[in-house]
C-alpha cells in the first residue's frame, strides 16, 4: 500500500494485523534495503503480532524523488502511516540507518509507543564510522551501488560469514541490486546521516523498555557504540552477539526472532 504523505510523496507500507491486543512491530529498514530485508523474521513473528514493514523515501517501493530528508522527516513519514491505520501498542524495530529512525519515533511520537529494538545502529558518529561513510559514497560516485557494494560488504557483514555465508556473498550482492536503488536516492540516504549529530542528549527522557542488539565484530556501529544508547536510555539493556557483524537480518535471524519474542514476553 501506499500513503500520500503531506509533501506529495508517496511512502510505501504493509500492514498484516491480528488484533488490537497484541504488539504492532515497525520494521525499520537498514540504508540500501527494502521491506524485503526482513522476510525471513517476519514469517515467523506475524503469527504472533501485528507487523508494518515500511520503506522509507528513496528506498524500495516509495517515492525517489525529492530532496534530502533528515531522519526526524523520515520519523515524521513512520507517524503518518501509523496514524493512518491508527496502530496501537507500537514496537519500532530499527536497523542502522531505521534505527536512527526508531530513537527519532520515541523522541517526537512517544504516542502509543511501549517498547522499542534498536539493531546495529547509532546514536553518535565516530571518526571511524564517518570514514568508511565517506568510502561508500566516493564509491558510489566511481563505480555506482554495483562497485559501493563491493565496497560495502566487508564492513557490514561479520568476518564469520565470509567462511560460512547463509546466502552466498555473489547472491546477496545480486538481490541488492534487484533493487533498483538510484545513486542519488541513496546519496540523498547518506546525507541523513552525514547531516545527523549526536543524539544522545535527546534520549534520556525516553523511559520505555529498549533492547538494543549489535553483533560483536561489528565494525561499523561498535558494541561500543551500541553501549552509548544504553547508557543515554534510562530503561535498557545490550545484547552482544558473538561471531557477529552489522547486517543482523541476514546474519543472526533466528537469534533476532529468539530475542524480540523474549523481550516482548517480559
Amino acid at each position: 500500500m501506499k500513503l500520500k504523505l503531506p509533501d506529495g510523496l508517496s511512502i510505501y507500507y504493509e500492514h498484516h494485523f491480528i488484533d488490537d491486543s497484541k504488539y504492532t512491530l515497525v520494521f525499520l529498514n537498514g540504508l540500501s534495503q527494502s521491506t524485503l530485508s526482513w522476510f525471513p523474521i517476519v514469517q515467523v513473528l506475524k503469527n504472533q503480532f501485528n507487523i508494518v514493514l515500511i520503506d522509507q523515501i528513496f528506498q524500495g517501493q516509495s517515492d525517489q524523488k525529492g530532496e534530502y530528508r533528515s531522519f526526524e522527516q523520515h520519523a515524521a513519514d513512520v507517524n503518518q502511516v501509523l496514524e493512518k491505520i491508527n496502530a496501537k501498542r507500537v514496537v519500532p524495530v530499527g536497523i542502522s540507518y531505521g534505527g536512527a529512525v526508531a530513537m527519532r519515533l520515541l523522541v517526537n511520537y512517544p504516542q502509543n509507543i511501549e517498547k522499542a529494538v534498536l539493531i546495529s545502529t547509532f546514536a553518535n558518529r565516530t571518526p571511524y564510522f564517518d570514514f568508511i561513510g565517506t568510502s561508500w559514497r566516493r564509491a558510489l560516485l566511481v563505480g555506482g551501488y554495483e562497485l559501493m557494494l563491493d565496497v560495502m560488504l566487508p564492513a557490514v557483514l561479520g568476518q564469520e560469514y565470509f567462511f560460512s555465508p547463509l546466502i552466498p556473498i555473489q547472491e546477496i550482492q545480486n538481490a541488492r541490486l534487484q533493487n533498483k536503488i538510484s545513486s542519488e536516492s541513496l546519496m540523498k540516504l547518506m546525507d541523513a546521516t552525514e547531516n545527523s549529530t549526536d543524539y544522545r542528549e535527546k534520549l534520556k527522557p525516553v523511559t520505555i523498555p529498549v533492547k538494543v542488539i549489535h553483533g560483536k565484530q561489528d565494525i561499523l556501529t561498535t558494541p561500543k557504540m551500541g553501549q552509548n544508547i544504553v547508557d543515554a536510555l534510562p530503561n535498557a539493556e545490550l545484547k552482544l552477539l558473538s561471531k557477529k557483524g552489522h547486517t543482523l537480518n541476514l546474519e543472526a535471524i533466528p537469534e533476532l526472532i529468539t530475542e524480540i519474542e523474549n523481550f516482548l514476553k517480559v
